[in-house]
């Protein structure tokens, strides 16, 4: 009898419903590859949140990154925004869920949302800079730039 491996145990999807798996993804996530190349643009099509606490923010995030920790997303705040505004969250990385709970609050209200996977453990192992609390931007200076 031929022992099964822990892989091969649960049958792979057929691949009509990976494909549809896969590509439904790419609506609610984002890389830190591609978020990196989309900032080198004069408009890259989104605001980039950094849901990690104010001092975690401070300590290095991704430039170009507005500071809105997670508990203080509330509709009053993101009205400095136009409604069609795209989102891409992140928080510390795989470990943690800030950036889930800010993606539910967001599209919770209407909002177009992405998550950055690997978020700054991601950012930093593709050898990306990070920025220091000079320069850090927060919800209402970013939307009147």
């Amino acid at each position: 009898m031929k022992i099964r491996s822990a892989v091969t145990r649960v049958p792979a999807a057929d691949p009509a419903a990976a494909l549809a798996h896969f590509e439904r993804r790419f609506t609610v996530e984002t890389d830190c590859w591609d978020v990196h190349d989309s900032l080198q643009r004069t408009d890259p099509g989104f605001v980039l949140l950094d849901v990690r606490s104010p001092e975690l923010f401070a300590a290095g995030h991704v430039p170009g990154a507005v500071s809105l920790p997670h508990p203080e997303i509330r509709p009053k705040r993101m009205e400095v925004y136009p409604p069609p505004t795209l989102f891409v969250v992140y928080c510390a990385g795989p470990h943690c869920n800030g950036a889930a709970k800010a993606a539910i609050k967001l599209a919770k209200m209407g909002r177009p949302v992405k998550e950055m996977i690997g978020g700054i453990e991601g950012w930093k192992d593709e050898g990306f800079a990070l920025e220091k609390a000079r320069g850090a931007g927060h919800a209402e200076e970013d939307a009147s730039k």
